[in-house]
């Protein structure tokens, strides 16, 4: 019995696959997806943002892959990478292929686009030779004509039906390493179409609302898209799509997740608007522990509140705490115990020095529990 069973999600049961490390679906965690926007051919450029979208938190990356100078820069992009690479192909199977036997873990593509039977067999192939999994990739805006004849416009029954359409070539291939997304750019066209897709199917799902927009406002769409599916248990694995750099659709994705309590990355800082009653300058503190804080990846909660009204109570919920004061000084919390106080001219870098301090400790927590394990492990009498 959860002690607070208002926050449990229960999700929906899925086949797992693996995109190269990184499992998606069943019990595996959620992952957190990007896609680079350099010119894949140009390698150096491609596998530089790649580091920085893996530092920002991205479990798995997606490149491009239009053309045969593409696939043929894949190979160097693969080998640099910590993180799995998924190749996007839409119509050319050769560049399928070529992408697997680059190294790609992942194919995104729609069997039903790449031509004849054979083609698909071609794919298929390189596929469980190379070991990749694929993704069936269903998009509102580029739906079968077929299909928007028979419906009259775009609509989750239409979108449902091209994925499971793809789907089943691939089934008829004796071939199920494969997840589906039905992506669109209306949020309720989106949810809709998700909803009735886990219901029809038990592959895992890549959620995404498409073309979103710029940094706020596509954050807020895919928010309000991803967020209500994934409240409801469904969806394995996620990309928000932004006009804006790779890292910040990482950025807004783990926030989806940790406001969900579904993901735990980096320092969640609980704070207020600021009013008349703050007793410090509430937005600047912020935006620079924000700045300061970026690069720690241990799961840390922070509260900034302004003043003694709401500050002593958020404190009590959060690992590290301040709460403004009068006379220049606040309340330093830990633990959600007031500790000491501390004067607001020091107080940011003295909160930096403490969350590092705080990720340094499970740092060392996490390293004993695993040597722990080890020595059990060890210690355990080899099976007869």
């Amino acid at each position: 019995m959860s002690v607070r069973p208002w926050r449990d999600i229960a999700r929906r049961k899925s086949r797992q696959i693996s995109v190269g490390k990184v499992l998606v679906g069943g019990d595996a965690p959620i992952s957190v997806q990007t896609m680079t926007n350099t010119i894949t051919a140009d390698a150096p450029a491609t596998i530089e943002q790649i580091r920085r979208c893996a530092e920002a938190g991205a479990d798995i990356v997606r490149v491009s892959c239009p053309d045969v100078e593409s696939t043929a820069a894949l190979r160097e992009i693969v080998r640099a990478s910590t993180v799995p690479i998924v190749a996007d192909i839409h119509f050319h199977y050769k560049r399928a292929i070529e992408a697997a036997q680059a190294g790609a873990a992942c194919l995104r593509i729609n069997p039903g686009n790449i031509g004849d039977a054979r083609r698909v067999r071609e794919v298929v192939k390189a596929a469980r030779d190379y070991g990749c999994s694929m993704r069936i990739g269903v998009n509102g805006g580029s739906l079968e004509r077929h299909l928007l004849e028979k419906y009259g416009e775009p609509c989750p029954d239409a979108m449902v039906e091209s994925a499971l359409e793809h789907a089943r070539i691939l089934e008829d291939n004796d071939f199920f390493e494969f997840k589906i997304s039905v992506k669109a750019s209306d949020v309720f066209l989106t949810a809709a179409a998700y909803q009735a897709l886990s219901e029809a199917c038990d592959y895992p799902l890549h959620l995404g609302v498409t073309e979103a927009g710029g940094r706020s406002i596509g954050a807020v769409k895919s928010s309000i898209g991803l967020g209500n599916l994934l409240w409801m248990g469904i969806g394995d694995t996620i990309r928000v799509s932004l006009s804006a750099e790779p890292e910040e659709e990482v950025k807004v994705g783990y926030e989806i997740l940790k406001s969900l309590n579904l993901r735990h990355r980096g320092v969640t800082i609980i704070s207020c608007p600021s009013c008349a009653r703050q007793g410090f300058n509430v937005i600047d503190t912020v935006s620079r522990l924000e700045e300061r804080l970026a690069h720690v990846s241990q799961p840390i909660t922070l509260s900034v509140i302004g003043c003694v009204v709401n500050g002593p109570g958020e404190a009590r919920e959060t690992d590290l705490g301040f709460t403004g004061g009068g006379a220049g000084s606040g309340m330093i919390y830990v633990s959600g115990r007031p500790s000491h106080k501390m004067s607001n001219d020091q107080m940011i870098d003295h909160i930096v020095e403490l969350v590092e301090k705080r990720a340094e400790e499970i740092v060392r927590a996490e390293a004993a529990a695993e040597a722990e394990a080890a020595a059990v492990v060890a210690a355990a009498p080899a099976a007869e």
